[in-house]
């Protein structure tokens, strides 16, 4: 499929108990609604292996992990799921939870979830903006209140849920006893994001560029390419917008503010 200017994604609006009321007018949801997500759906006809959502957050979302690839396509889905989260705001009771404060076996793990005691095994953080953070399958964790978040994932519906708070949804500790992995979360991609443009993820799933008025060297082979534009236009797609643009158009984008580029390898 050729692209000729930005073919701008639908967005899909996703209220969720956990969401935030109030949100951004520049998106344009209603105050009144209390929306989680803001997903960006492949063209119809067409298939996206990576996606991109913003994630609206006023209470703990649930504590979960996701399969990585074997194990997910042994069980029916084409791939698995790694995750980079870029903090776009913070509030000053803002949290999230990422990897756990020690060591623990997958049987720790489960048998924490099933009384309730691993929402003390994770490690909650006090994140602030232009925080990244690189999410690999395996890894238990759960954002938590008070953030805006762009989240930049392999493209499948695909969560075990661990721990949710009472809250009437079902768990998965069965699957997840599989693939959890209990361990303190350290990862080289981790890193803070500000006034230069970074190359932030360059695979193995898909990559993510932050960009300040002009993207950094970006790789060969990218494919797929989403802008998203942070504070101002870019390109004649809006804040709070996603589109698909051509390889070329992305390496020569330029703006007066901020931008997310994100493709598939």
């Amino acid at each position: 499929m050729t692209i000729a200017g930005p073919l701008k994604l639908d967005r899909k609006f996703v209220d969720k108990p956990w969401g935030r009321r109030g949100i951004d007018p520049r998106f344009g949801i209603e105050d009144d609604r209390r929306v989680g997500e803001i997903r960006f759906e492949a063209p119809p006809g067409r298939e996206l292996d990576m996606m991109a959502k913003y994630l609206f957050t006023a209470e703990r979302l649930s504590i979960q992990v996701h399969p990585g690839d074997a194990t997910a396509q042994a069980r029916g889905y084409p791939r698995g799921k790694d995750e980079c989260w870029i903090i776009l705001d913070a509030a000053d009771d803002a949290e999230l939870g990422i990897g756990t404060v020690r060591e623990a076996s997958a049987d720790e793990v489960i048998s924490a979830a099933l009384d309730g005691s691993i929402v003390d095994l994770i490690d909650w953080r006090k994140p602030v903006a232009g925080d990244v953070i690189y999410n690999p399958a395996g890894t238990i964790h759960a954002l938590g209140p008070g953030l805006t978040v762009l989240e930049i994932q392999e493209a499948v519906d695909l969560t075990y849920r661990l721990y949710d708070y009472g809250r009437p949804r079902a768990l998965h500790l069965d699957e997840a006893g599989d693939v959890v992995e209990g361990r303190p979360h350290v990862h080289r991609l981790d890193t803070r994001v500000g006034e230069t443009s970074m190359l932030l993820v360059a695979g193995p799933h898909f990559g993510v560029a932050w960009c300040v008025n002009e993207p950094p060297v970006l790789p060969q082979g990218i494919r797929d390419v989403q802008l998203l534009p942070i504070d101002v236009a870019v390109g004649g797609v809006d804040p709070g917008e996603c589109a698909l643009i051509a390889e070329h158009e992305a390496r020569r984008l330029r703006s007066a503010g901020k931008f997310v580029l994100a493709w598939s390898l």
